[in-house]
């Protein structure tokens, strides 16, 4: 096995095999300590003939790793963790999560844990993202994400917080930082932050974990939202990437491409949200998705109106700059271009390149291909940096 292939593997299984160790072993730390001790003797051991169920392998070798470093210990504490892991692994779960990655994901997002840190610590332990990845999602310095992780980690130690499901009124007050972080794993599988434009492998385990949120809690029209906004989005990713690998924009798509199945759902998810007339973030992004896969075009006043009600929810420079692409098709590059120099998202590429495109369309190209040069040199995906050189390279300066 390469290690192209160990770090599929890893990216594949890290989160599900921390969340099991996690719920047999009742020890966050450990459990990732254990995890992590099982890769790499997965690195020394598997060669050029892996297990046919990594995921099951890694499992089973932390479990024994942790029961070995119990035996070491000699508290009554290790004692019974060691008796737990021995006699109790297979036991059944029980309350509302069945799901031992989005219990891990609720457990995270404990009200002891400041948002960030409850959002930061679950993207590592669930979508094994590493610190740089993270960073990105927020917009952020990575030191002040890797502080926050061990911070997260220490407090749940020290404080004692227990992996334990929590009880059906519990749900509602963890559900904010729990969408946040199905929405931030899918979007860094929709656009990964290196490499390869998309890793569906996050897209597909955050619909996956959507989904079972959904069935979890039916009547919160923000979790039928999410849902259907990521549905929409993730129905798009065949027209997303072209013959050649280069990125194609949601204008240049063929839609033809797009996966019917998908937006049929996405669409009765957003008429379901509609009836409930109880609108939020995530429903409204989704109402917007749902225009874009609506017909033969995309109705971009309608998109618009939906971008204002979101503003106004949600007065984020993100939402802002998204908004200002909706403008542009409305009423025309230059009043969008004034909205977006109001703009303040350091180190965000998307903001330079949707300058850079707003200046192309008002024939200035030297402002054009300074912005260029300023998300070129931001963007961290291989696919969209290529994507934004060709675009520079089109300039006629």
């Amino acid at each position: 096995m390469t290690c192209t292939d160990l770090t599929e593997v890893y990216r594949a299984e890290y989160g599900r095999c921390v969340a099991t160790l996690t719920r047999l072993l009742g020890d966050l730390g450990l459990a990732e300590e254990a995890v992590q001790d099982a890769f790499a003797t997965a690195v020394d051991t598997w060669g050029d003939d892996p297990p046919r169920n990594p995921g099951a392998w890694i499992v089973t070798t932390a479990r024994n790793r942790a029961i070995d470093r119990l035996r070491r210990e000699s508290t009554r504490e290790a004692r019974h963790a060691q008796s737990l892991l021995l006699h109790q692994a297979d036991d059944e779960e029980v309350g509302p999560v069945r799901d031992d990655q989005l219990r891990l994901i609720f457990t995270c997002c404990h009200p002891a844990l400041s948002p960030l840190a409850q959002t930061a610590l679950t993207l590592r332990l669930i979508a094994g993202l590493e610190v740089p990845e993270i960073a990105r999602a927020y917009l952020v310095p990575e030191a002040t994400i890797s502080q926050r992780i061990v911070r997260a980690k220490k407090k749940i130690r020290d404080a004692g917080i227990p992996y334990r499901v929590p009880e059906a009124p519990e749900l509602p007050a963890r559900l904010a930082p729990v969408l946040a972080v199905l929405y931030l794993v899918f979007n860094e599988g929709y656009t990964a932050t290196s490499g390869e434009l998309v890793r569906t492998d996050l897209s597909r385990e955050a619909i996956r974990l959507a989904r079972a949120l959904a069935e979890l809690m039916p009547d919160e029209p923000e979790v039928t939202g999410l849902l259907a906004l990521l549905l929409l989005v993730e129905a798009r990713r065949p027209a997303r990437v072209g013959p050649s690998g280069e990125l194609v924009v949601l204008t240049e798509q063929d839609r033809s491409l797009w996966d019917r199945e998908l937006i049929a759902e996405g669409h009765e998810l957003v008429r379901r949200c509609l009836r409930r007339d109880r609108p939020g973030p995530y429903q409204l992004q989704a109402a917007i998705n749902a225009v874009h896969t609506d017909g033969p075009a995309t109705d971009w006043t309608q998109v618009l109106a939906l971008y204002d009600q979101l503003f106004e929810l949600q007065p984020t420079p993100v939402v802002a700059l998204n908004r200002a692409v909706a403008v542009a098709e409305v009423h025309g590059p230059a009043l969008a271009l004034a909205v977006v120099d109001e703009l303040d998202l350091p180190d965000y590429h998307l903001l330079p390149a949707t300058r850079a495109d707003l200046l192309t369309r008002l024939d200035r190209p030297v402002e054009a291909a300074a912005a260029y040069d300023e998300a070129i040199a931001l963007a961290t995906n291989d696919t969209e940096r290529a994507f934004l050189e060709d675009r520079r390279a089109r300039l006629e300066v």
